[in-house]
């Protein structure tokens, strides 16, 4: 196993659990993702996967736009230096004071998926530039998307419509097949329906539709092989000139992929017991802190430090709050002889983990830390 940069020397510096990041590997990430398109692609980073302030600002110098889902992600790029312009307000379900606020800063492109949300747009942000987010099935996902957000085709291309007779300016469809997503052919069959909305908005409506975003999904790699990155951006670029044509603008809306492979979780043994026929671990990061997403059995790639080549036993792996929903993993492999104060690591854990952590039961949420603020640490404990 290859191990973060510095990864060792921070147990000796900081009391977990805290996520080890390293900037450069977004800004890596980045740029293959650009790469692997021929032609042009706009990049919404998600900045709900890591809203970490280093990470933010090497995308923006990196020229990415933003996809925001709140105001409080707005002012903080706004904070640093980010242009509104180059934010895309992807939520579809918007507060009317948020669309104001927004509008007024300068944010010029809004997600829609009902006839309301468009109105509300129409008032508190006129003449903007909208977009309609279809329904996709999430199918070999680990995260689907596919029940709260999105409408089907002929809803669709109806509030296309809607949104030109409201005053706004429809420019194109959107869909997400949902969060890492294992198969690229799912971003063929999401364009293939987005293409009957371009076809029906020309030929129902006489709009011309020339924008194409195609969402998250990217796949990190954790416990099962993933396609890269070239495959999903080879199906996506090909999809559209096979269903839709040429003179599209095609965009893209990454977050797990962006950030997941940037951040190393890291985590300390409490207590190990056996319960009623099962043998049990307790860490200090749970789902409640750090590890949300498990609840619905994400699966991340979890290692005992120095013991990998240790035989393996089957454990129970739960988190330290009074709550028994704050269990990762009925079933995991971890070395058989894992014990009190050994460091549990979840790798590639940069996204979608301290985003969605709480102070439940007091208990703080991990702390960030980059590879170069652990470097400074190291040099000041070196000296000290």
């Amino acid at each position: 196993m290859r191990y973060p940069l510095l990864l060792e020397e921070s147990f000796e510096l900081l009391e977990t659990p805290y996520l080890l990041v390293d900037p450069k590997q977004v800004v890596k990430n980045y740029r293959r993702l650009i790469r692997a398109f021929k032609g042009d692609v706009v990049v919404y980073y998600a900045v709900k996967a890591n809203s970490h302030p280093e990470f933010l600002r090497q995308l923006n110098r990196e020229g990415s736009s933003f996809d925001v889902a709140s105001l409080g992600e707005i002012m903080k790029l706004i904070r640093l230096g980010v242009r509104p312009d180059r934010m895309s307000f992807g939520n579809t379900i918007k507060k009317p004071k948020d669309i104001d606020t927004a509008y007024t800063m300068g944010v010029e492109l809004f997600a829609v998926d009902s006839e309301m949300e468009i109105d509300k747009i129409a008032r508190y942000a006129p003449g903007s530039k909208v977009f309609v987010r279809i329904h996709t099935s999430g199918l070999e996902s680990d995260w689907p998307l596919s029940g709260k957000f999105g409408t089907d085709v002929e809803h669709a291309a109806s509030l296309v419509d809607w949104a030109r007779f409201r005053g706004l300016k429809p420019i194109g469809v959107s869909f997400h097949v949902g969060s890492q997503n294992y198969n690229p052919k799912n971003w063929e069959i999401a364009i293939k329906d987005a293409s009957k909305v371009f076809n029906e908005a020309a030929r129902r409506h006489h709009i011309i539709l020339d924008f194409l975003n195609t969402g998250g999904g990217w796949p990190v790699k954790h416990t099962k092989p993933i396609p890269s990155v070239e495959e999903i951006a080879s199906t996506i670029e090909d999809s559209v000139r096979r269903y839709i044509g040429s003179g599209i603008l095609i965009a893209t809306e990454p977050g797990r992929y962006m950030v997941g492979n940037a951040g190393t979780l890291v985590s300390t043994v409490i207590l190990r017991s056996r319960r009623l026929g099962k043998d049990w671990v307790y860490i200090d990061a749970g789902v409640f802190h750090g590890l949300m997403e498990t609840i619905e059995n994400f699966r991340y790639e979890v290692l005992v430090y120095s013991k990998e080549d240790d035989k393996k036993k089957v454990f129970t792996l739960a988190g330290p709050t009074c709550d028994s929903v704050d269990v990762i993993y009925d079933e995991v492999e971890l070395a058989e002889s894992v014990t009190e104060g050994d460091r549990v690591i979840f790798v590639n854990a940069g996204a979608y983990t301290v985003e969605y952590g709480t102070s439940f039961n007091g208990i703080p949420s991990p702390r960030v830390i980059t590879v170069e603020q652990l470097k400074t640490l190291s040099e000041l404990n070196k000296t000290a």
